[in-house]
This record gives C-alpha cells, sequence and structure tokens, in this order.
C-alpha cells in the first residue's frame, strides 16, 4: 500500500500526521503579521543561505519540523547543497563544510538559542564580530531571535511540517 506523506509518496505506512492544535495565523493575525515584519526587517542585508543556516540550526535545537521542512526546502531553493544542510546537525565535526564566518554564525545561533547560563559567553560574541560588521551583527542577532519566536510559535501550535513549498517553486 502506499501513503502519500507530504509531497512524497512511500510503499510503506508511516504514523498519521497531527493536527495542528490551532491556526495561529487565524487566530492572532496581527501577532502573525508583526513577526513577519521582524523577520523581512532582520534579514536585510545578510546572505540568504547564510540566513536559512542559521534558521535550520536554530530549529535543529528547538525540534521544530514545521521549521525544518520549511528552511531546509528555502535553502536548497537559495542554492545551499543537501550536504551541507545535511551535516548542519554535526557542524563541529563537518567545519570543512563551512566557512569561518558561517561557523561563527551557527555557533552565536547556539549561544542565542540556548543561551546557556543564561548568556551569550564573550568569546562566541567576539567571533561572530570578528566576521561581521556591527550592523550586519546586529542582523543576524535579530535573525537568530526572529526563528526563536518561529519555532517556538510551531512546536507549541504543532505546525504540520511536510506541506511547504518554496515560494520559487510554487505555481503562480
Amino acid at each position: 500500500m502506499s501513503t502519500q506523506t507530504g509531497t512524497h509518496a512511500h510503499a510503506t505506512e508511516f504514523a498519521a500526521e497531527h493536527a495542528p492544535r490551532m491556526q495561529y495565523a487565524k487566530v492572532a493575525p496581527e501577532v502573525y503579521k508583526a513577526v513577519i515584519g521582524l523577520e523581512i526587517a532582520a534579514k536585510k542585508g545578510l546572505d540568504p543561505r547564510l540566513v536559512e543556516l542559521v534558521k535550520l540550526r536554530a530549529s535543529q535545537i528547538n525540534h521544530c519540523a514545521f521549521c525544518l521542512d520549511m528552511h531546509s526546502k528555502d535553502a536548497l531553493a537559495a542554492g545551499e547543497s543537501v550536504e551541507r544542510v545535511m551535516l548542519l546537525a554535526a557542524w563541529e565535526e563537518s567545519r570543512h563544510f563551512y566557512t569561518e564566518k558561517e561557523l561563527a554564525a551557527i555557533e552565536l545561533t547556539e549561544a542565542v538559542t540556548v543561551l546557556t547560563e543564561g548568556f551569550v559567553p564573550d568569546e562566541v560574541y567576539a567571533r561572530a564580530a570578528k566576521h561581521f560588521e556591527e550592523a550586519e551583527l546586529a542582523q543576524l542577532i535579530a535573525v537568530i531571535a526572529t526563528i526563536n519566536v518561529w519555532n517556538r510559535i510551531g512546536v507549541t501550535t504543532r505546525m504540520t511540517p511536510g506541506h511547504y513549498t518554496p515560494p520559487a517553486a510554487r505555481k503562480a
């Protein structure tokens, strides 16, 4: 028997897709629009592939399946390689796949997302500051904060992965 999951047909039975707890955009449209506005403003001037790596890494840490689905597809659509997307969860062992600037952004993403002991270590911030101009670093911090907002909305409301199509792939 074939089961359709997201956009992929499989010859195996999968667990039932869980239902979202709420349609957040419909229930809180002003908040939803405000976070979209923050996201648009945050990523201005940053490399789209870097932005997607940051979003993916935070989403991995936060276990947000919806955001992992979305941002892996967006990263690939932005020209990111499958290899770099797949190895991001183990970036410390696969550092040679990323630039020093990307590594600084990924490390800052982890520090801001987890907030170990309630702060971002000085050495992590200093490494990021070495690779990003101050205004660019401010944008990066905003991207990290914004994806964490989306992750918390997605995980809490159980947004269902598997149905997202990147804008460039959507039919007009």
